[in-house]
């Protein structure tokens, strides 16, 4: 039985020399003290793997050595990069940074109890020679105060999956992500109430002087189903920004609907009462591995999805 650690057989290198090639053209470089590169990636049940090169039908998972060779290849490229949908089998991460080698390191939470939490856990995965942690670690928590309000958008619970909030430093420069993953379902006026919950604890956060920091970055699933009222009405109401870049319709989130917006990464700008952003924001996008990923077997987008994901990873560069 192989591992990820063997020499993969030639037509799987062939593959990731070009999905490589494709990425150098399409995601920005890495420059020593020049930038900063933050993604997200809902990474489709990133939980068991089957190890072989070419998992066929009858294998489950359907994810295999390849696959996990053409995610940490994704994924070296940025510097930081927040993960969703680890399960609580975290072989398939493990090798993953196997893969990336000794200078990658992660941060994970414990999984989500409960159906609607779905065996998940949020993760931070960072390339430790160009991000460090900066001590601070903590999973957003509503106060009771902020329950049974008269707003009809309040929470009346705590989030299904909690978002996970961590501090990071690159060069004199540091900032905090916080990553969730959105309850999605067929009534959106529970999305609303989460996506409103931890837009105020932000808010919250950013208007207290004596916080950890105040260059937050939130970013994540949202499962938002349309660009519409549903943004507007929670992150941006509460002063939150998502740059333009990545409202363009053609950065698409999902392998299956260009329509819709589930991914998102946002922060305070232009706010006259809260602390911004200081650092400077230089251009943003996502990456459509579809074509090139796991080429050479031919799937479907279906069997992709399982294999690599459902998400495309959405990233923004910053000048540090």
């Amino acid at each position: 039985m192989p591992t990820i650690l063997d020499i993969p057989p030639i037509e799987v290198v062939e593959n990731l020399r070009l999905l490589s090639e494709d990425l150098d053209a399409k995601i920005p470089s890495k420059k020593l003290d020049k930038n900063l590169l933050i993604a997200t990636w809902n990474i489709r049940a990133f939980g068991d793997l089957t190890r072989k090169w070419d998992s066929v039908g009858t294998d489950s998972p359907k994810r295999d050595l390849q696959s996990i060779l053409c995610i940490a290849e994704i994924i070296r490229r940025f510097d930081v990069i927040a993960v969703q949908e680890v399960k609580a089998n975290i072989r398939a991460l493990r090798d993953t940074l196997k893969v990336l080698g000794s200078h990658w390191s992660l941060i994970l939470t414990d999984v989500n109890k409960g159906d609607s939490g779905n065996g998940e856990r949020m993760a931070y995965l960072f390339d430790t020679r160009r991000v460090n942690l900066s001590g601070l670690a903590c999973e957003l928590v509503v106060p009771n105060e902020w329950y049974g309000t008269i707003d009809a958008n309040a929470l009346n619970e705590q989030f299904v999956r909690t978002p996970y909030a961590v501090g990071f430093r690159s060069l004199d420069k540091t900032f905090v992500l916080v990553t969730l993953h959105i309850k999605y379902g067929s009534n959106a006026s529970d999305r609303v109430k989460e996506l409103k919950g931890i837009a105020k604890w932000l808010a919250d956060w950013a208007g207290d002087m004596n916080a950890y920091d105040q260059n937050l970055i939130a970013l994540g699933d949202f499962n938002i189903d349309a660009r519409g009222d549903l943004l507007d009405n929670t992150f941006l109401s509460e002063g939150l920004s998502v740059p333009p870049a990545l409202q363009d319709p053609t950065v698409t989130r999902s392998i299956f609907n260009e329509t819709k917006y589930y991914d998102q990464i946002a922060w305070f700008n232009n706010h006259q009462h809260l602390p911004n952003l200081s650092m400077e924001f230089i251009k943003a996008g996502n990456y459509d591995f579809v074509p090139l990923a796991l080429q050479n077997q031919n799937l479907s987008k279906l069997s992709l999805s399982w294999h690599i994901s459902d998400h495309y990873p959405l990233w923004a560069e910053f000048a540090v």
